[in-house]
């Protein structure tokens, strides 16, 4: 009975979350006449939680190909947040394999964490967060051969110790512009609503890159997008993903690049690097209801 109730609850859950979407913020001619001054978009992709550890049909190496072969722009190079010492993730021999092709593949690997479980870092002891920083970063520059400099916390939580912990270790905090919301958090993995959760986010980001609040890389405006690899359900949608977020782009009245998406390991580097939070004061902004769980926090 508790696994049905379980069951039932999450999926409750999961129309109650979909049912949340509101429609895009619309386009003003206001609005419309700031973008004109701004430059165009181009999305940085970002993946969360990988990578898979699975030996049937893994999600992440199916993301990688959807990456280096599609109908949008081939050659597509993105940010994996990964946890490094997680058997089910980066602590197993078939994970650390996925990560030396992400290496191989000019993907920026970046760190989540290097604890057992996808824990939240705010709640592991001084000593407990700096173990885990330090493996994760000698992890990751057994890869590549330096420290990643990229950090993005479990669950987006952070506060001013761990954010300080953070800076010790040379690590800058990417949070998000816009979520995929494909996370495992309620044991949800499907994305039915896909399409219009994507365009009204952008419809938000829009707002704040009309008002001049997005920095310009480049000469582009990165766009940052979290994914999971680890979802299935993600990896065998991932072309129609790309797809979906250049009509989202159309749909809210933005331009993006030539190259709407980054195919340069360095370039995409210093976008990253560029929507970082500096401080942990700052304010934050995330998609949906993150951001009022962000609110709640005790950051």
């Amino acid at each position: 009975m508790k696994k049905i109730a379980r069951v039932l609850f999450i999926a409750a859950l999961a129309i109650g979350l979909s049912g949340c979407i509101g429609t895009p913020i619309e386009l003003t001619p206001q609005t419309e006449q700031r973008l004109h001054e701004q430059p165009p978009i181009r999305f940085l992709l970002t993946f969360d939680d990988g990578p898979s550890a699975s030996s049937i049909w893994n999600p992440s190496l199916e993301v990688l190909d959807a990456l280096a072969d599609n109908p949008v722009q081939p050659g597509i190079k993105a940010v994996f947040f990964l946890q490094t010492r997680s058997p089910r993730a980066g602590g197993s021999d078939i994970g650390r394999s996925v990560m030396h092709r992400e290496q191989q593949e000019g993907h920026v690997l970046a760190f989540h964490t290097a604890t057992y479980w996808h824990t939240n870092h705010r709640f592991l002891s001084p000593d407990e967060l700096e173990q885990s920083l330090t493996q994760g970063g000698s992890d990751i520059a057994a890869m590549t051969g330096a420290p990643p400099s990229l950090v993005r916390p479990p669950f987006w939580s952070f506060d001013r110790r761990t954010a300080a912990a953070y800076r010790q270790h040379g690590l800058h905090i990417l949070l998000t512009d816009l979520s995929a919301n494909d996370g495992k958090v309620w044991g949800i993995t499907m994305s039915p609503r896909r399409r219009i959760n994507l365009t009204r986010q952008l419809s938000e980001v829009r707002e704040r890159i009309a008002a001049g609040q997005l920095p310009a890389v480049d000469g582009v405006i990165p766009v940052v997008v979290t994914f999971h690899d680890i979802n299935r359900y993600t990896a065998r949608h991932a072309r129609e993903y790309l797809q979906i977020l250049l009509d989202s782009a159309k749909a809210t009245g933005l331009r993006t690049a030539a190259r709407p998406f980054y195919d340069d390991r360095q370039a995409l580097e210093r976008a990253a690097l560029a929507r970082t939070v500096d401080h942990s004061a700052e304010p934050v902004h995330l998609p949906g209801l993150w951001d009022w769980l962000w609110d709640s926090d005790s950051h």
